[in-house]
């Protein structure tokens, strides 16, 4: 919900469109992908989800980053999703990992 509601943000207050709707769809990706992988098909196919979203929250560590050094938004900001895309990431490979070793 942060990456929604800092795309409202910067669409209405900043007029930024083309940066937040790539981090808008790669944010909410990882959602999504996370949600599909609690009914996978197979351990495979988990595996291959989760492997999806942490290329989403990769992109979406992209994305904040451009909007950040393109001033769009504040370094306290930046580093507080900065922190928690850092989160996701680690969170997903640890599960990706596991699961390969079981």
């Amino acid at each position: 919900m942060r990456i929604v509601r800092l795309y409202q943000f910067l669409t209405e207050s900043k007029r930024e469109f083309i940066l937040s709707k790539q981090l808008l769809r790669s944010g909410t990706a990882i959602g999504a992908l996370v949600r599909e992988s609690e009914h996978a098909e197979s351990k495979a196919d988990f595996i291959h989800k989760l492997s999806i979203a942490l290329k989403e929250a990769n992109e979406s560590a992209y994305w904040l980053d451009l909007l950040h050094q393109s001033d769009y938004i504040d370094k306290n900001d930046f580093e507080s999703y900065k922190t928690e895309v850092e989160e996701i990431l680690r969170l997903l490979i640890s599960i990706i990992k596991s699961s390969k070793q079981k």
